[in-house]
């Protein structure tokens, strides 16, 4: 018999498409923090910090996304990248966080 996915990889596309967002938010609002309260070094290493690991996230999340679309069945996340993606989340909000408060 063969296994209907069902909506499940929809569903999983989008929460990796709201996790990109939520990424892309928290990037740009630490680099507005950092423009905004006036450049330090040590904020603008910060804010280059957010943005790699924005950018990081963003190849490690489309590579997902693609994968999910390209076949019915797609094939399990590997642990190092999920490894890797939930690393880069808190990264960037611990980052962020330092940013903003």
């Amino acid at each position: 018999m063969e296994r209907d996915p069902g909506l499940q990889p929809e569903r999983t596309r989008l929460a990796w498409r709201r996790t990109t967002l939520a990424a892309t938010v928290s990037a740009v609002l630490a680099v507005r923090s950092v423009l905004h309260g006036g450049a330090t070094p040590a904020g603008v290493v910060a804010g280059a910090l957010c943005c790699a690991l924005w950018l990081l996230f963003l190849l490690l999340a489309h590579r997902r996304i693609t994968a999910l679309a390209a076949t019915p069945v797609p094939a399990p996340f590997t642990p190092p990248h999920a490894t890797a993606a939930a690393l880069c989340t808190v990264a960037l909000a611990v980052c962020a966080a330092a940013l903003v408060l």
